[in-house]
């Protein structure tokens, strides 16, 4: 008896361990993967956004940058002819 309520339960409890894993390995069900991908394309929306962001800064470092090497030419020029006050040196 017990051996038959084994078997009848394996026959039914294994393949649908079969279908689950299938379905797991495939990446769950078609809403779900839905939901994931519109979520990594937001990600993504935001990525870009945070990738552009950092382009305006990067071009505004470019732009300080070349205005301390301007003020430090300048500066050296002035030291060159000795236009600055004795203590400032």
């Amino acid at each position: 008896m017990a051996i038959a309520v084994l078997a009848i339960t394996g026959g039914v409890v294994i393949p649908i361990g079969i279908a689950f894993a299938k379905r797991i390995a495939r990446g769950g069900s078609g809403a779900a993967v839905e939901r994931e991908v519109l979520a990594m394309r937001e990600e993504l929306d935001q990525l870009r956004a945070e990738v552009e962001g950092v382009h305006g800064r990067l071009a505004q470092v470019d732009e300080i940058q070349d205005r301390l090497d301007f003020a430090e030419r300048l500066l050296a020029q002035v030291k060159e002819r000795g236009a600055l006050p004795p203590g400032a040196r």
